[in-house]
């Protein structure tokens, strides 16, 4: 038996909740993976210890390895232009934040500028730098980038943090419009859903999907649940089931039992 209980302004009766999102289609699945890349790539530049640093490099490698699809660009492109001829048309409205709305115009104006003016595919721009290069290929085995291996590389660690971050920051600068459309992206596909309140009784939960398609489900829980989700979906019908992880980790074949409330939220570009 499931239960949803509708309303926009439901809350669940906890302090802190966990939120996990499930791509329903390959597009969104990498924008996803390139906006957490993004944010680790942002978090590790920002900080000083050459480690972080490190880390910041091999986040941009990652970076340009999910990014490197051909159609990313377009696919961006023409998102971007569908949603600013859809939200441009709000202007008028009397019940919409005009602020917020020329705000996200603004910023989708300048990525489809920035992005239109962006020769190639992510990381292109990166494929001459035999330095760069080098780290690349030696991060593929393991301890392969140690001091004695890449002594030039070593010498460039010893640098300043503030150089080694304006070094860092222009090898990534010509991504930045691509992060700010997936942002946009990702921002307007999960303003689009309604949060509601559900409950999954013995652990699981389904709901009639009534042919609609959808890019993105985002289930909130309780945080001090141990309980991991895991779904399935088609355009007909939606599934939650709700796991108890063991001691590797693995909820699969160890469903929880007991109802569990929980927050549902489906969204469609």
């Amino acid at each position: 038996m499931t239960q949803v209980l509708d309303g926009p302004h439901t809350t669940a009766p906890v302090s802190q909740l966990t939120r996990y999102e499930f791509p329903l289609n390959e597009r969104i699945r990498t924008l996803l993976r390139l906006e957490d890349l993004f944010s680790k790539f942002n978090f590790f530049v920002s900080q000083d210890h050459r480690l972080d640093h490190h880390t910041a490099l091999l986040t941009l490698f990652e970076i340009i390895e999910v990014g490197s699809r051909a159609d990313l660009k377009s696919d961006l492109l023409q998102e971007l232009d569908r949603q600013r001829t859809t939200l441009s048309q709000f202007r008028n409205h009397p019940n919409v934040d005009r602020d917020a709305l020329e705000e996200t115009l603004g910023g989708i104006d300048w990525a489809v500028g920035e992005l239109n003016q962006f020769n190639g595919r992510l990381g292109y721009h990166l494929r001459d730098n035999e330095f760069l290069m080098i780290i690349r290929s030696r991060c593929s085995i393991p301890g392969g980038v140690c001091e004695f291996d890449l002594p030039g590389y070593h010498r460039w660690q010893s640098r300043p943090a503030s150089a080694r971050r304006t070094d860092i920051q222009a090898w990534f600068d010509p991504m930045r419009p691509l992060a700010k459309a997936v942002e946009l992206v990702l921002k307007i596909l999960r303003d689009s859903g309604e949060m509601t309140l559900a409950v999954a009784e013995q652990g699981s939960f389904t709901q009639q999907m009534s042919g609609k398609t959808y890019q993105l489900l985002t289930i909130d829980l309780p945080s001090e649940l141990e309980v991991v989700p895991e779904f399935s979906a088609n355009k007909y019908m939606l599934w939650v089931r709700f796991n108890v992880p063991n001691a590797n980790g693995v909820s699969k074949n160890n469903p929880y039992l007991d109802p569990v409330e929980f927050r549902i939220r489906l969204c469609s570009l």
